[in-house]
């Protein structure tokens, strides 16, 4: 066979004068002789070869140096600390999340470093190559909305840094235009245009900017936590006046280390969108190990001294750092920890909330967009969605938002199942990318049906657990029950006895520019 993929995918590869690698030029086709699909190729979605990757263990400690970090986070953790956990309970809760998130990364980023493709093409694998568009939209879908409202939490920050310096501002805060003050669009569209600019330039530009803000995120939270021990007198309060004791105190312990993995029930889903760009599996290790056991240790001591030390000045618990900047006396140090958290935000809204959603609806329509494309459109969808009155509506954020994050724990059950226990890592990547019947991930007009009805049992029982008043006391493992069920159910309808092919993704792969 010697056909070409049709002229129309053409475009997403490099210019024609560009040294492609030999590999990538005409005719398109997979070692079988299989004519590799323009709806399922193009150069975003494309296998990245092996040689040239560049994201090393720092790139990966950086994720989880602004993740972790997040306003987010801290808001769940101090939450433990108004529950009545004290400080070694915090402690625990966090690292009993850490140990297992370490190992759940690294199975899931370990897909990426071995194939080189992202989150949408490696769901093919189990989904179908049609399939697999209902894993990489749910997924895409939780993060546009949590992009528009990340930026508009970010955008609150902003506001007020700038009120401190320009207190003549203030007038333009009181008036609404659809939901937001004057102050409040500016502040938004500003830090959207910057994101947008960020994101344009690719996965290499976010590497980057990850790397820049690492840093600079840690000595802050840190300077933060120290500044408010001194206020504090040099010593803290470790818990509060109605600490947990017994039961109740385990359960709140375990129950806070199956949450802190479900916060992070997205990111072990596309982790391989980040590790497909992985020099080596032990980059993967080693970046997971400092940003996961031992940087979530240094966030639950800062939690616990500006929780502890606030609570000992005058008997109340702070939500987030955020809270704390604006008891800054000095207005040139509030201004610079208003920066570090806009930093922050930006950080975290970048590799969280837009990396999914360009990917997914790249693999929509790969004819048409490219990362780029993609970038802007679903940072436009984030735009007009006006997400403050998302946020400001409880029902949407509980219910819309949990319901889709709950379907999250059900998909990566399905996708670990089928890729360590039942194909033992054994992934023919070439076929990923035609639609011809032979292919291994055609199944049944490119949906697998087994991966289906593992999903939709595990899914009811997850948003059941997570939703039910009766069952308040299970709601904290909705994600377990839900990637468990989901993992037993696939393995056990599977046909554990068939035969699976590998084939490496190098014939086909292209020049790694993330």
């Amino acid at each position: 066979m010697n056909a070409r993929i049709p002229n129309s995918v053409e475009p997403a590869m490099a210019p024609a004068d560009t040294d492609l690698h030999a590999a990538t030029r005409p005719p398109y086709e997979t070692p079988e002789g299989y004519t590799l699909s323009a709806t399922l190729f193009n150069q975003d979605l494309a296998p990245t070869r092996k040689e040239g990757r560049r994201w090393h263990s720092y790139s990966i400690f950086t994720l989880w140096a602004n993740d972790v970090h997040s306003l987010g986070n801290y808001a769940f953790a101090i939450g433990l600390f108004a529950l009545g956990l004290g400080g070694w309970q915090i402690l625990l809760a966090l690292g009993i999340g850490a140990v297992l998130l370490f190992g759940l990364l690294n199975f899931s980023g370990f897909m990426g470093v071995r194939t080189g493709v992202p989150f949408p093409v490696m769901s093919r694998i189990s989904f179908g190559i049609k399939g697999a568009q209902v894993s990489s939209l749910l997924r895409g879908g939780v993060a546009i909305v949590w992009f528009g409202v990340q930026t508009f939490l970010a955008s609150v920050v902003f506001r007020v840094m700038l009120v401190a310096v320009f207190p003549s501002l203030h007038e333009l805060d009181k008036s609404l235009i659809l939901g937001l003050s004057a102050l409040g669009w500016l502040t938004f569209v500003g830090l959207w245009i910057v994101q947008v600019i960020i994101v344009s330039y690719g996965m290499d530009m976010i590497r980057k900017y990850e790397a820049f803000a690492g840093p600079i995120i840690l000595v802050t939270m840190a300077t933060i936590a120290i500044w408010m021990f001194t206020r504090a007198g040099g010593s803290i309060a470790w818990t509060t006046n109605h600490a947990l004791t017994g039961g109740e105190m385990w359960r709140t312990i375990f129950a806070g280390g199956a949450l802190w993995v479900a916060i992070y029930g997205t990111f072990v889903l596309n982790f391989c969108d980040f590790t497909r760009s992985a020099k080596s599996e032990k980059s993967i290790v080693r970046g997971n190990f400092w940003g996961i056991p031992i940087n979530m240790l240094l966030f639950g001591v800062i939690v616990v001294v500006m929780a502890g030390a606030q609570f000992k000045i005058n008997g109340t618990i702070i939500e987030s750092p955020a809270d704390v900047v604006h008891l800054i006396p000095n207005t040139f140090l509030l201004v610079i920890a208003c920066l570090a958290l806009l930093i922050l935000t930006v950080a975290v809204n970048l590799m969280a909330n837009v990396v999914a959603p360009v990917y997914a609806l790249t693999n929509l329509f790969p004819r048409h967009l490219n990362f780029r494309k993609a970038a802007l459109i679903s940072a436009t969808l984030g735009l007009v969605i006006l997400p403050w009155n998302l946020y400001n509506n409880p029902v949407v954020i509980v219910y819309f938002l949990g319901g889709l994050g709950g379907l999250l724990g059900p998909l990566f059950g399905v996708i670990m199942a089928d890729y360590w226990l039942l194909r033992r890592g054994k992934v023919n990547v070439p076929h990923l990318y035609t639609t011809d019947e032979g292919g291994s991930y055609h199944y049944r007009r490119g949906v697998n049906p087994k991966a289906i009805i593992a999903l939709i049992p595990a899914g009811v029982v997850a948003l059941t657990i997570a939703f039910v008043p009766a069952l308040h006391d299970l709601s904290s493992f909705s994600w377990f029950f839900g990637a468990g069920i989901a993992a037993v159910t696939y393995y056990w309808i599977s046909d554990r006895k068939q035969f699976f092919t590998e084939a490496s993704g190098e014939p086909i792969a292209v020049a790694s520019t993330h």
